[in-house]
């Protein structure tokens, strides 16, 4: 295993250690897409290692066909009425009884050994969050390179978790028993949410605040589709970008500092340092000032509105 700041110990794999894996649960939240979710399970099927349990989340009022699907390959089925990802999420995490909850998104196809590789580093009783590697079409992910790891005691640590350096939160994983002291993905953030964006890279700041470590595994791969940003839209994406940023600045006074020096970074277009995973969407770099504009106007009323929901 090495960190984001220089090399450390690999971490051997499953079976070099002869240790049995942690138990596991999958959970696939979904939403009116019984056709890609059943995709997604034919492809958990085959996992080697196979999932102790396969949760479905439908986060919807309850949809007939995407229960059919989940009972027709023996999965749990339980709805979520309430909108938003990082609630589907957190009703995964509390429904689960195994010691790590591995999340998939409903339309992607997890390799047969995702579940092996995402496992490995929870040997490290510290780890609290793994992410996979995504793999668009067309694309072949370096299966070789170590698992990289990240902790509140490396240079950039903040900047790295909060803005994609531990990837997407398509195929990640995490620790049961954290949720003793983490409060979960923040409802809002995320798909369906107030704020669309920056769930999964919230929670893993949470996670290192709290002492926890998080890591990324390269050699366990899902592909999945990713979405181009809609340039006809970019000042919205940009507004979800802007009030997660304020959200940060808020939640995490100690760093503000951090925050201000890398967005004065890349509005100035100077490079990473660190390898920038995810696709985080807004990204306005490469954007004129008007839509810069229009986009921090955006941003500061969504954060606002959310303001108002946390008060309640």
């Amino acid at each position: 295993m090495e960190s984001f700041t220089g090399p450390r110990m690999q971490l051997p794999s499953s079976s070099a250690r002869k240790l049995p894996l942690p138990t596991v649960t999958a959970v696939i939240c979904t939403r009116n897409r019984p056709g890609e979710l059943a995709n997604c399970l034919d492809a958990i099927s085959k996992l080697n290692p196979r999932p102790d349990d396969v949760l479905v989340i439908d986060n919807s009022e309850g949809d007939p066909a995407t229960e059919r699907v989940a009972r027709e390959h023996g999965a749990r089925y339980l709805v979520e009425r309430v909108s938003g990802l990082s609630r589907a999420r957190n009703r995964g995490l509390a429904e689960s009884t195994t010691e790590i909850v591995a999340y998939i998104d409903d339309d992607a196809i997890p390799c047969e050994d995702w579940l092996e590789h995402i496992l490995a580093p929870f040997a490290d009783p510290e780890m609290a969050m793994v992410s996979a590697e995504v793999e668009p079409e067309g694309v072949v992910r370096d299966r070789t390179a170590r698992v990289r790891s990240l902790s509140a005691k490396d240079p950039q640590w903040f900047e790295i978790a909060t803005f994609g350096g531990l990837g997407m939160g398509t195929g990640m994983a995490v620790r049961k028993a954290a949720g003793s002291v983490w409060k979960g993905f923040d409802a809002r953030l995320g798909r369906g949410a107030l704020i669309r964006i920056g769930e999964e890279s919230h929670a893993a700041t949470m996670l290192l605040a709290l002492g926890y470590r998080a890591a990324v595994a390269p050699a366990a791969i899902v592909r999945h589709p990713l979405r181009p940003i809609d340039r006809h839209r970019l000042a919205q994406e940009g507004a979800y970008s802007f009030a997660y940023w304020l959200l940060l600045l808020c939640e995490f006074p100690g760093h503000r500092l951090d925050l201000i020096r890398f967005l004065t970074r890349r509005l100035r277009g100077k490079p990473l340092t660190w390898s920038r995973e995810s696709q985080m969407p807004g990204d306005l770099v490469s954007s004129g000032w008007g839509i810069r504009l229009k986009a921090a106007v955006g941003g500061a009323l969504l954060f606002l509105r959310s303001r108002k929901l946390r008060a309640r």
